[in-house]
């Protein structure tokens, strides 16, 4: 009989490379939130995938890109921090590349100071010809030698299983790490914050979005009338300025009516359960900065 094998694996990539979008392939369920804006992803995040011989957790790791706040900075630790800790390192490209950009070169040079598996696997197949795809092959292929080579499509969820039969191949026995039920170590708090986040993301204007924080003031489970399983949430939106704050609210409350209306549709999906959503909004202007705020996405 074979042995049970586990281990972690790193996801390292540009900002808007499909992490995220893969990561959620993968484990089969949302875990990280996905949007068109690049350094989405601010912690690492795990997700669990449970195969017949294997479990491999997964982290999605902020994108690398060039900081410019304390805040920045942290997401770039937490993406090559966890190189070292890890059985297999992705390395997430783009099949529409013509050459080797900056934040690719930055993740190639410290690949190469690493030892360990990595497997290079190239995203967006669905938009290039096969000697595109084969151009992109060899640009990576002369830099570093690959443990494997996998080209996907993470949008429509094409080859994603065969990353996990690569990364099978790759591990050492080991014990299941995690419950088989879970999918992610986050917690629904944690997932309730991101969710917000996510449709902030979405529905605001590009330069709002990565200027807001969601903290969760209040989650408590109860019961309704009807008996049906009810969360009370209460979650405030940080940003960092008074005429944010304006386009976050909207004309008479509309847009964060909207925020509100999506993030809690999603809420009632992921707890199973329904969902009495308030949100308010407030200025703070320095959190980008301030170290008991970035501590929250720094891992544990």
């Amino acid at each position: 009989m074979e042995k049970f094998k586990s281990g972690f694996v790193s996801i390292l990539g540009r900002t808007n490379v499909g992490k995220s979008t893969l990561i959620n392939s993968l484990a089969g369920e949302k875990v990280a939130i996905m949007t068109n804006k690049p350094q989405t992803t601010r912690t690492a995040i795990r997700a669990i995938v449970n195969r017949p011989n294997s479990q491999i957790i997964f982290i999605d790791t902020p994108g690398i890109h060039k900081p410019k706040s304390k805040l920045g900075n942290t997401m770039i630790e937490t993406a090559f921090g966890t190189v070292e800790d890890v059985d297999v390192i992705l390395f997430l490209v783009e099949a529409t590349s013509n050459q080797i950009g900056k934040g690719d070169k930055i993740i190639l040079e410290k690949l190469k100071q690493h030892n360990g598996n990595v497997i290079l696997v190239i995203n967006k197949i669905d938009l290039v010809n096969k000697e595109q795809l084969a151009k992109v092959i060899d640009l990576y292929s002369n830099e570093l030698n690959f443990n494997a080579i996998v080209p996907i499509s993470a949008l429509k969820n094409k080859q994603t299983q065969e990353i996990l039969d690569e990364i099978e191949k790759l591990l050492k026995p080991g014990p299941a790490y995690y419950d088989i039920e879970e999918f992610t170590d986050q917690t629904q708090r944690q997932l309730a914050e991101e969710v917000i986040r996510e449709k902030a993301l979405k529905l605001l204007d590009d330069e709002v979005p990565h200027g807001i924080y969601i903290e969760i003031e209040k989650m408590k489970h109860t019961k309704s009338k009807l008996k049906e399983d009810l969360y009370n949430i209460e979650a405030t939106i940080y940003c960092l300025r008074d005429s944010h704050k304006g386009i976050i609210i909207g004309k008479n409350g509309q847009m964060l009516k909207k925020i509100g209306t999506y993030a809690r549709q999603d809420l009632e999906k992921m707890l199973n359960a329904k969902v009495n959503l308030k949100t308010w909004v407030k200025v703070k202007k320095d959190w980008l900065d301030e170290e008991k705020i970035v501590k929250k996405f720094k891992p544990n």
